[in-house]
């Protein structure tokens, strides 16, 4: 029974991009900043963790073969005398963006070859019209925030006074996005939904990829908390992506986390929703219970980016990492003979690097072929290797990107 699970951990590269200069990122390293600040000490947190990045089942996979072979260094505290047993390489982005949807739908087969438009880094951050509209047509008593923040940060500062106007909170980042926070009761989840739906029209001349609902709840800037309803806004690939073409075949695509929205819901059958890794890991789990044959089970496990990558939080990503393997034979013990598993990533988001956003870096590309042990596939010159392995792999029509390596 051929079935394809294709898991993104969210932001984890693993450094030698050969463009990274361009983007100010020449040395970001993900996973090898992470484990030298293990095997240093520097990660250390009591009641978290201690000691070198454990990661065995990662490793066992070519890990840290493939973050050699990426960035010309051995990652520290691990190894590579071992050979590995799955498939191990890395592979290069060649979209235009080191953002979500770019990485997302390169691994999908559809590489990005425009210009995202983005917000400049000044207070206001947003042009006095687009605020006019989303004001008149979002029928609201005006915007908090209008600057590039922290979105945890932003909703401590202003959840309060969001409170007693009711004005939603309006911010940016680095990234090609309009984020709105707003209180799930007070403000209303549906109404944030419609809100965004409507700014989702408004941005569109300005080429913004993403506008992102951030609900969350509390009474106070001691008790406000994000809850799990997020929903991103995206606009539509440029091409049929790997999931379309799922999807035309006749099979399902089972989608974990916020795969949908990534991919604006098209070529999404089976959407399955959880807030934190360990959650997202259980609906994995579920989701390849679920799936038949030709079947696609695609997650993304977004704390290695949100709560750690872009919060600079090296103890905690490197937890995380030892957290998400120590859950690995789950998924691994599940596989039938003919399943394909690879494990990989949409950027980097090196936690000791300058400032909070993304790093462009590329990625690991490890996991397990049908009937086969090691599998050395070299660095893959665009992501859209990935998606191509897996079109070929389900027997559905191959993508204009791309070649597989299996």
């Amino acid at each position: 029974m051929a079935r394809a699970i294709l898991c993104v951990l969210d932001s984890f590269g693993i450094g030698g991009a050969p463009d990274a200069a361009s983007f100010g990122d020449e040395g970001a390293n993900t996973f090898g900043h992470i484990a030298a600040a293990c095997a240093r000490g520097e990660a250390d947190r009591e009641g978290l963790r201690c000691g070198v990045l454990h990661v065995p089942n990662m490793a066992r996979l070519g890990l840290a073969h493939a973050g050699r072979l990426a960035s010309g260094e051995a990652p520290e505290g691990f190894d590579l005398s071992i050979a590995p047993e799955g498939i191990w390489g890395a592979a290069s982005e060649t979209s235009r963006g080191k953002d979500t949807p770019s990485g997302h739908w390169e691994i999908a087969g559809v590489p990005v070859a425009f210009d995202w438009g983005y917000f400049p880094d000044e207070v206001p951050t947003f042009p006095d019209e687009l605020v006019s509209k989303v004001i008149e047509a979002g029928a609201i008593p005006g915007i908090l925030g209008n600057c590039h923040a922290s979105g945890t940060t932003i909703i401590a500062e202003l959840g309060e006074e969001h409170l007693r106007t009711g004005k939603p909170i309006c911010y940016t980042s680095a990234d090609s996005v309009f984020q709105i926070a707003a209180h799930e009761t007070h403000f209303g989840l549906e109404r944030l939904y419609r809100l965004c739906e409507t700014v989702r029209e408004l941005v569109d001349p300005y080429r913004i990829g993403r506008v992102i609902a951030r609900p969350f709840i509390g009474e106070n800037a001691e008790t406000f908390e994000r809850t799990a309803n997020r929903r991103d806004y995206s606009v539509l690939p440029p091409e049929p992506t790997l999931l379309d073409r799922v999807v035309a075949a006749g099979h399902r695509t089972l989608t974990v986390g916020k795969i949908a929205d990534i991919f604006a819901h098209q070529g999404i059958g089976e959407v399955l929703k959880a807030a934190g890794n360990d959650a997202l890991f259980d609906r994995t789990l579920e989701a390849l219970d679920m799936a038949g044959h030709g079947d696609l089970v695609f997650a993304n496990f977004i704390d290695f980016d949100s709560l750690y990558g872009h919060r600079r939080d090296v103890a905690g990503y490197a937890a995380g990492l030892e957290a998400f393997d120590r859950r690995l034979p789950e998924l691994l013990e599940r596989l039938e003979p003919d399943d394909l598993l690879i494990l990989t990533a949409d950027h980097g988001c090196d936690p000791t690097w300058r400032g909070t956003d993304h790093t462009r870096e590329r990625v690991p590309v490890i996991g397990v072929a049908p009937g086969r042990g090691e599998v050395p596939i070299g660095i893959r010159d665009t992501f859209a290797d990935i998606g191509e392995t897996v079109a070929r792999h389900l027997g559905v029509a191959p993508g204009g990107h791309g070649a597989p390596f299996l």
